[in-house]
């Protein structure tokens, strides 16, 4: 079990507004393994001497760098319409991936506003897997893996699907064991499910529990929810030998309910095996609310307010250091480098 590459995704503490060296430095001094820059928003710059200073130092300390970038699918509403085209972005972000030592690039296809939204989840499905086969021959030139994460648009056989049609020469999985529960799937169904093709992951706590109008869930550090992360990390172990596991801790946001006895809720899970949603709600029948503390304050594309800043980024700082002791102490990994 040690031998899992314990490190963390950039995003954990972007409060913070780190550049690449920053986020090399502080996960040296915090004797991980790996780093994943989840967005290219983590580089100082995209000029070659820059990356090439990123790939110099991670060397340097031993670091293996997992690349990533965001939507690549014009259809969701996550696309910047600025950004050109998919097929572009996706180019650029293989090219950064290599330039800074990565073989692994990170991205996704929308989010769970897509899963709900006015076009079908096949359609934007179908889009992505054209868009990866347009760039099938750079990526297995360059030696970089496209890594798509389940981000609360796809369930774990819609992505395995994906994976399957756009190609697993070159395709694999960015595997997001909290995202999942925000779609009543179970994280031990995700791994099992795309497993043996996740190529880079991350992990993070939640509390889910019974509510009136089905459940909730709230993403929490680790050790603080209701997965059972022993038994996630055993499955992982067994499961994905080719990735890393990166802690992307997220809190500050409000518990989401999932109104599963509301019939107009199940529109988009129609095709959801009994036994799936049976394993889900056996979580949070034995569930609790998270009571500890937290700053409700990191809304997506809304900043904090003022008054508040401070606290967030001390929030973001400190659960991911005590996410990784948790990981360490408690799950046992990441300790072949302590």
């Amino acid at each position: 079990m040690a031998a899992i590459r314990l490190g963390y995704d950039s995003y954990s503490v972007r409060a913070l507004k780190w550049n690449a060296l920053q986020h090399l430095d502080f996960a040296a001094r915090h004797q991980l393994d790996a780093i994943q820059f989840s967005g290219l928003e983590s580089y100082e710059s995209l000029e070659p001497a820059d990356l090439e200073k990123v790939k110099r130092r991670a060397g340097e300390l031993g670091l293996r760098i997992d690349a990533g970038i965001g939507c690549i699918c014009e259809l969701s509403k996550s696309w910047n319409p600025s950004s050109g085209s998919a097929r572009l972005v996706l180019e650029e972000g293989l090219n950064v991936a290599h330039a800074v030592g990565a073989t692994v690039m990170r991205c996704f296809m929308g989010t769970q506003k897509d899963r709900y939204g006015d076009k079908p989840l096949d359609q934007l499905m179908e889009r992505t897997v054209q868009n990866f086969r347009s760039v099938r021959s750079k990526a297995l030139d360059l030696g970089v893996t496209i890594a798509i994460e389940n981000h609360k648009d796809m369930q774990a056989e819609q992505m395995k699907q994906l994976i399957e049609e756009s190609g697993t020469d070159f395709t694999g999985a960015n595997l997001d064991v909290g995202n999942p529960l925000y779609l009543m799937e179970h994280p031990l169904t995700t791994i099992e499910t795309l497993g043996p093709y996740t190529v880079t992951a991350h992990f993070r706590d939640t509390a889910v529990y019974e509510v009136p109008r089905g459940a909730a869930a709230q993403w929490t550090a680790l050790g603080d929810g209701a997965v059972d992360m022993k038994e996630l990390i055993a499955k992982f172990d067994q499961l994905c030998p080719r990735s890393s596991l990166h802690l992307e801790i997220i809190t500050g946001r409000p518990p989401e309910i999932l109104p599963y006895l509301e019939p107009d809720f199940w529109k988009t899970f129609q095709n959801m095996p009994a036994r799936d949603f049976a394993r889900f709600v056996a979580l949070a029948k034995k569930g609790q609310p998270f009571t500890g503390h937290m700053v409700i304050e990191d809304y997506e594309g809304q900043p904090p307010a003022p008054e508040f800043k401070a606290a967030l980024e001390y929030q973001q700082l400190h659960d991911l250091e005590r996410s990784f002791e948790y990981a360490k102490q408690v799950l046992h990994i990441g300790l072949h480098s302590a």
